[in-house]
């Protein structure tokens, strides 16, 4: 396959931050957060799919959001904190079209992350 990305040491305990580039996840809601986008809505159109790696910075912070697709975390580093509880290194976690959550790291996580499609702040009426 010509033109596939491959990163490699994508595993729990490696040095994942070591050769990315990461970028300032400037989206408001998002405190804290760096990511390395794999592919996203410029390659799939505004409506489309996108996934990514994700850094939270110790103490980052994500407002509550609707995933309108569904959305899937894979934990590779550190403890990522949401409705759901703590969730460590090695887990994955589904969330089905209509769910809400915030999320947040106390010492900071890294994630892989699909979006099936974009997310939509929760806005208090």
């Amino acid at each position: 396959m010509r033109g596939a990305q491959i990163i490699q040491n994508l595993v729990p305990g490696a040095d994942i931050g070591e050769n990315i580039q990461w970028s300032a996840y400037k989206v408001p809601g998002r405190e804290g957060v760096e990511i390395y986008p794999l592919y996203n809505t410029d390659d799939t159109g505004s409506n489309g799919p996108s996934a990514a790696l994700v850094r939270y910075q110790a103490g980052a912070q994500v407002q509550e959001h609707l995933h309108p697709g569904y959305e899937l975390i894979y934990v590779l580093e550190g403890v990522l904190e949401n409705d759901e509880g703590s969730q460590y290194p090695g887990t994955l976690q589904v969330c089905p079209p209509g769910s809400t959550h915030a999320l947040g790291s106390e010492q900071g996580c890294t994630f892989l992350v699909v979006w099936e499609q974009p997310v939509e702040l929760v806005t208090s009426h």
